[in-house]
C-alpha cells in the first residue's frame, strides 16, 4: 500500500507538483546539513571527547569532566570563550531570563531592538504578570523599539532609546508569536554593527531560539556577545530531554553562572546525572534534525500555499529558524487544523487539542504537540494564541518524512473531507 492511496487525486497531483517545485531547495538544504555537521564534528574532535565524558555526576556535581567538555564543545562551535550547558536550565525562557538577570543590575536598562519580546519573556521583564521576581521588581529598566510596518528594525528610533543607562541590547531572532519575518544572521550582523557603533561597551544579547543550525553561521560569529537557547529545540537534536545553553565571554558567563546557582558557586556545581550522553549526542545530531525540519517547513509552505492559504515564510524564502506560519483568519479553522496535526503525531494522536490558558501567556493557546519529549519544539508540532489574525505556528519535525506525511494528511482532512 502506498502512503498516498488514501489521499484525494487532486491532492496527490498537488503533492507531485510541490515535490518537483521544491527539489532544488531541498538539495541546497542537504549541503547546509553537511557543512554544519562538519563544524560540529570538528568541535568534538578538537575537544577529544571520549566515552568517559558521557557519564554524569550526582549531588553537587563537583569535578564533572563531561559537563566541562560539553560546554567546551558548545563554546568552540559557537566561537565564544565560555558556555553554560545545563539540565538545570528548564527552558529557553529560563536560559534567556538567567542570562539577562545575570548581566543586569539595579539601575541598568535593557532595550529590545526587535520589538516586544514574546509572551513568556514579557513577565520576565515586567511588562505582564504580577511582577514578582521580574526585572521591574529589581529596578532594572526595560524598553523596546517598535518595528517598522514592514517588520524591519527602526534604527532611527533606536538611537533615541539607547541611553547612558542602557547596558544590554537584546535581539530576538525568531518571530515568536509576532507577525513579522524572523531575522537572518546577516540582518543580526547589521544590528550588531549599529549597536557597537553607538557604544562598543554595550552588550549585545541574542535570543537564538529555533535558530541554531538553520544557517551555516551563528550570531556569535558576527559579533553578538551573549546568546541563549533551549535544548528541547534545535540544539538538543530531538533527544536531549531537558536543558538550555548560554554562550559568551568568560566574564559574562561567570556573572550568569552566579545567577544560575549562587555567588561563590556559580558554574562550578550542578549535577548532570544521566543527561550527558543525550546532550552530547543530541548536539551531534542537531545539524541533520534541524535541516530536515526546515525541509519539512519548505514542503508545508509550498503545499499550504497551493491550498490558497497565506503562509510565511514562502517556500523559496531564506530560512533562519524552524517556524512556519499559516493564517486562517478565524479561530475555528485554526483549531481544526491543529487537531489534524495532533492526529498525525506519534504520541497522543487520539487527543483533541482544546484552547487553554498557559502559564506566561496572556491569550488562550491551542497546542498540538504529540511529542516524545514534553514541549519539544524540535519535534513536529503546532501552536498559536487565539487572537487575530488566528495564525498557527508550525515548527519542527524529527524527520522530513514525518512532516510530509502529517501535513499531507492534515490537508486531506481539512480540505477534502468536509
Amino acid at each position: 500500500m502506498n502512503w498516498q492511496d488514501s489521499l484525494a487525486p487532486e491532492l496527490r497531483t498537488k503533492i507531485e507538483a510541490v515535490d518537483a517545485q521544491i527539489a532544488p531547495r531541498l538539495q541546497a538544504l542537504d549541503e547546509q546539513i553537511i557543512n554544519n555537521q562538519a563544524k560540529v564534528l570538528q568541535a568534538f574532535q578538537e575537544e577529544n571527547i571520549s566515552e568517559s565524558h558521557l557519564n554524569g555526576t550526582t549531588g553537587y556535581g563537583n569535578d564533572d569532566q563531561g559537563r566541562d567538555k560539553l560546554e567546551a564543545v558548545y563554546s568552540r562551535f559557537f566561537k565564544t570563550e565560555d558556555a553554560l550547558v545545563r539540565p538545570q536550565l528548564v527552558s529557553g525562557t529560563h536560559a534567556i531570563g538567567t542570562a539577562l538577570l545575570g548581566m543586569l543590575r539595579p539601575g541598568d536598562d535593557l532595550l529590545y531592538l526587535t520589538g516586544e519580546p514574546y509572551d513568556t519573556l514579557q513577565e520576565v521583564v515586567g511588562m505582564a504578570g504580577n511582577g514578582i521576581g521580574s526585572m521591574k521588581e529589581y529596578q532594572i529598566g526595560f524598553d523596546y523599539v517598535p518595528l517598522l510596518a514592514d517588520g524591519s528594525v527602526d534604527f532611527e528610533t533606536a538611537k533615541t532609546k539607547i541611553t547612558a543607562k542602557t547596558k544590554v541590547v537584546a535581539i530576538q531572532r525568531s518571530r515568536g508569536y509576532a507577525d513579522r519575518d524572523s531575522f537572518t544572521v546577516a540582518k543580526i550582523e547589521e544590528m550588531v554593527r549599529f549597536i557597537k557603533g553607538i557604544n562598543p561597551e554595550l552588550i549585545v544579547f541574542v535570543d537564538n531560539a529555533y535558530g541554531e543550525f538553520s544557517e551555516t553561521i551563528e550570531p556569535t560569529e558576527v559579533g553578538a556577545d551573549v546568546m541563549a537557547g533551549s535544548l528541547i529545540k534545535n540544539a538538543g537534536g530531538g533527544i536531549a530531554q531537558t536543558g538550555g545553553y548560554i554562550v559568551g565571554p568568560e566574564r559574562l558567563i561567570e556573572m550568569i553562572g552566579y545567577r544560575l546557582t549562587v555567588p561563590g558557586v556559580g558554574a562550578s556545581e550542578g549535577a548532570t546525572q544521566g543527561n550527558l550522553q543525550l546532550m552530547f549526542e543530541g548536539f551531534f545530531l542537531a545539524p541533520s534534525v534541524t535541516g530536515n525540519a526546515i525541509k519539512g517547513a519548505v514542503f508545508e509552505a509550498a503545499l499550504l500555499e497551493q491550498m490558497g492559504l497565506n503562509v510565511s515564510p514562502k517556500w523559496d524564502a531564506p530560512r533562519t529558524d524552524l517556524i512556519q506560519t499559516v493564517n486562517f483568519g478565524n479561530p475555528d479553522d485554526m483549531v481544526k487544523f491543529a487537531g489534524c496535526v495532533q492526529a498525525q503525531s506519534p504520541i497522543d494522536s487520539f487527543v483533541t487539542p482544546i484552547p487553554s490558558d498557559f502559564a506566561g501567556y496572556e491569550d488562550q493557546i491551542v497546542m498540538a504537540a504529540g511529542t516524545f519529549i514534553q514541549g519539544a519544539s524540535i519535534e513536529f508540532s503546532a501552536d498559536g494564541p487565539l487572537r487575530a489574525p488566528y495564525t498557527l505556528y508550525l515548527q519542527g519535525g524529527l524527520t522530513y518524512a514525518h512532516v510530509k506525511l502529517a501535513i499531507s494528511r492534515a490537508v486531506q482532512t481539512t480540505f477534502f473531507e468536509k
